[in-house]
């Protein structure tokens, strides 16, 4: 990395602390992006349109190498997100698509950590399947797949959330 030269970079935040550490980043002139989306919330009372990070847990910075050990002191701040060893750098195409991809009101994201392909053993973590494990068959569009699962010697296809399914 050449002194001058700024590249994006993700960043580790504490858990829910995205928003604080955009503050603080925004205080230090430090060049950063949150991307956040609008999200429906249902509470007891009431439901609202809240702000909230598209991956959480997550920053990104654009910085040089002097900037570097600034961001890493910045409360809040956890760590760089690692590839071999080494602060991965994101191409800035990456950073591009998302913002495009938050303009566009009608795409739906949702982000998972997990990769999934076909074939994988999966276990359901959410809703009236909980506990149960299948393999994952098809995926159906960007968020959806369809797990074969086999109990009592019968399979039975149903289509679940990625945020509903952990890889075993």
């Amino acid at each position: 990395m050449s002194a001058s030269q700024k590249y994006w970079y993700a960043v580790y935040t504490k858990s829910r602390a995205e928003k604080k550490v955009q503050l603080e980043l925004e205080f230090q002139g430090i060049e950063h992006y949150l991307p956040l989306q609008s999200k429906l919330r249902q509470w007891s009372d009431r439901k609202k349109w809240v702000e909230v990070p598209l991956i959480p847990g997550y920053i990104f910075v654009q910085i040089d190498r002097f900037d570097y050990d600034r961001v890493l002191r910045t409360a809040n701040v956890v760590s760089y997100v690692r590839f071999e060893g080494k602060a991965a750098i994101i191409p800035n195409e990456q950073i591009d698509l998302i913002r495009r991809m938050l303009r566009d009101s009608s795409l739906e994201i949702e982000v998972s950590m997990q990769n999934f392909s076909e074939g994988d053993v999966v276990e359901v973590m959410a809703g009236p399947l909980t506990g149960i494990q299948g393999k994952l068959v098809s995926f159906k569009g960007k968020k959806r797949v369809a797990i074969e699962l086999e109990q009592l010697n019968l399979s039975l296809t149903v289509t679940l959330p990625l945020n509903e399914i952990r890889k075993i």
